[in-house]
């Protein structure tokens, strides 16, 4: 049955089933396994983004996790158990930036060579995009790569929805000028 569920298609999984609760946690292990491979990788992409930090996405993802599996929560289908494990994240996210950074360790990594045409646009956009405040990031990642209305990016922030458009219009207007400056910087004939 894991293997069945594991090696469909996310959009034929039925709405998570939430059977009484043996335990502490919330759901049982096939159906956590089926949600596992639904929101896995769209919640780590979400996370890398938003934090700018891989290793602290990491954390913040499995401890969204956990606090997804052992919180009481009511039945719902997987689209709003969804939301609710953005939420999660979302605020461990929060939690995180609030509390003083600690200095990194110096990277003794040899710096790349030159890298292709197409890797270097790439490479000018996510440097753009880590230039972005996290809440810029966060807003841009759940609208545009997600693809989440503007009431899920304000349930999974804990933001009004109708502040959303707004503050999508001035991330996408900050990225395009971080993004129009940056070109300006590498090709000095570029004007817009």
């Amino acid at each position: 049955m894991i293997l069945e569920l594991a090696l469909r298609a996310p959009s034929d999984l039925e709405p998570l089933a939430r059977p009484a609760r043996h335990g502490p946690l919330a759901m049982e292990e096939s159906a956590f396994r089926a949600f596992h491979d639904q929101t896995a990788r769209p919640l780590l992409a979400y996370l890398v983004r938003a934090c700018g930090d891989r290793h602290l996405a990491e954390d913040i993802w499995q401890e969204a996790y956990c606090r997804f599996l052992t919180a009481d929560i009511p039945q719902m289908d997987d689209r709003h158990a969804r939301s609710y494990l953005f939420q999660i994240a979302t605020n461990l996210m929060r939690d995180k930036w609030r509390r003083p950074k600690e200095e990194p360790l110096e990277d003794h990594t040899p710096e790349p060579v030159a890298p292709a045409p197409h890797l270097a646009l790439k490479l000018e956009m996510r440097q753009a995009f880590e230039r972005l405040k996290p809440r810029e990031r966060q807003l841009l990642w759940l609208a545009y790569v997600e693809g989440s209305n503007h009431k899920e990016i304000a349930d999974c922030t804990g933001l009004r929805a109708a502040s959303i458009r707004l503050l999508l219009f001035r991330a996408r207007r900050k990225l395009a000028d971080l993004i129009r400056s940056g070109s300006r910087q590498h090709h000095p004939g570029i004007t817009k």
